[in-house]
């Protein structure tokens, strides 16, 4: 009898701490699970041995018959305490440092929404901070718990049993994919579709297919444009011609001036030599004035013909802005140049009053071929009768 008793002891495992064992459930309580492990009496795993995260019951993650691997973390003749959380967490450090090395993208599902940020569990407790969850800024984390992330390790310190993980690398990796691949496909000259995405004062930047170009706003219309929400809007849709690409410096020039009909194919059939065009003066320059005579039409009024005397500037006869009145002299619609003369119509005027003081003076000089008495000879008859 008792060299069967001693048999039977013989047959127990005998147990380190730190040793990896593996057994079945045999029992599920509310804060434990028993375990049998082949020692003299079934381990105990307390709740907070199962899992990096909180769990509220056992029963919510272990079944009597589930087989797990767990590590061994006291032993006494008569208590084995068992961790599956810590077997967890030895695999998982050791794949989360590989991951973090080669910039390994892992999957989790968010356990928990927390001040700050989401929790996963990944073999270990991963935080994921607030502003490495998206690319925009998110008010309200409540509907992620559950959701799936693609995450990237941001900072791992075993040693402290810290993790940071973040989905915005995920994201922001994708984008600069996606952007070279648009930028190596651009070519200068095409024309594509866009949408204005944001203006500023020197122009507006127009996504095409998630690259943002920059319209200058000297491309925003054949006119002179003073301030770019003059011609667009935000969220515009536009057509734009591609004039430079440069793939290192992920910068596009763009024109919308380029798809648009040229002033100068309207202007050219419609306007003559000697038509009397009303402009406005854009430019003073020591040769001249140029003056707008239709959108994107400027003329030149050279510094002779803009007055009938002699000015040493144009500064002296004009002003930027100012509106005046211009003589077609030339229009060259191949070289697109058209030239202008304020002077002539001054002249022309002054002649044409002079025409008129000649006519004036010599209608009073020709006879009428009758007197003031004739004209009322017979009233005065009448007095004297």
């Amino acid at each position: 009898m008792v060299e069967e008793m001693n048999n039977e002891m013989t047959e127990f495992k005998s147990l380190s701490v730190g040793e990896i064992v593996t057994g079945k459930v045999t029992k599920v309580e509310e804060k434990q699970a028993f375990v049998h492990v082949g020692f003299k009496v079934d381990g105990i795993v307390p709740i907070s041995e199962l899992s990096s995260l909180h769990i509220e019951k056992v029963s919510d993650v272990l079944s009597v018959d589930d087989e797990l691997e767990l590590k061994v973390i006291k032993v006494e003749d008569d208590e084995l305490i068992l961790s599956k959380r810590a077997v967890q967490a030895e695999k998982a450090w050791d794949e989360l440092q590989q991951a973090y090395q080669s910039g390994e993208i892992i999957e989790a599902e968010v356990a928990e929404v927390v001040k700050g940020g989401l929790v996963v569990d990944v073999g270990v407790r991963g935080f994921i901070p607030a502003s490495l969850v998206e690319r925009h800024f998110v008010e309200d984390f409540s509907d992620y718990k559950g959701r799936r992330l693609r995450l990237k390790v941001a900072e791992i310190d075993q040693e402290n049993n810290k993790l940071i993980l973040s989905q915005r690398s995920v994201l922001d990796e994708e984008v600069e994919f996606k952007k070279r691949n648009v930028l190596q496909s651009l070519r200068t000259g095409d024309i594509v579709e866009g949408k204005v995405q944001r203006l500023t004062d020197f122009g507006a930047f127009v996504d095409i297919g998630g690259i943002d170009g920059l319209v200058h706003i000297s491309q925003l219309a054949h006119q002179r444009v003073e301030k770019p929400s003059d011609v667009v809007s935000e969220g515009d849709a536009v057509k734009v011609k591609i004039l430079s690409v440069d793939i290192d410096g992920e910068r596009v020039s763009l024109s919308i001036k380029d798809t648009l009909a040229g002033p100068w194919e309207s202007f050219s059939e419609t306007v003559k030599t000697g038509d009397v065009l009303e402009g406005t003066v854009r430019r003073l320059v020591t040769f001249g004035a140029f003056v707008e005579v239709a959108p994107g039409v400027e003329g030149l009024v050279h510094i002779s013909q803009i007055a009938n005397r002699h000015i040493g500037t144009p500064s002296e006869a004009l002003s930027e802005g100012e509106k005046v009145q211009v003589k077609v002299l030339d229009v060259n619609a191949d070289e697109k140049r058209i030239s202008l003369s304020i002077r002539a119509l001054i002249e022309e005027e002054e002649s044409n009053e002079e025409d008129y003081k000649a006519y004036a003076a010599s209608k009073r000089d020709e006879p009428t071929g009758f007197s003031l008495g004739d004209m009322i000879g017979d009233q005065l008859n009448k007095y004297k009768k």
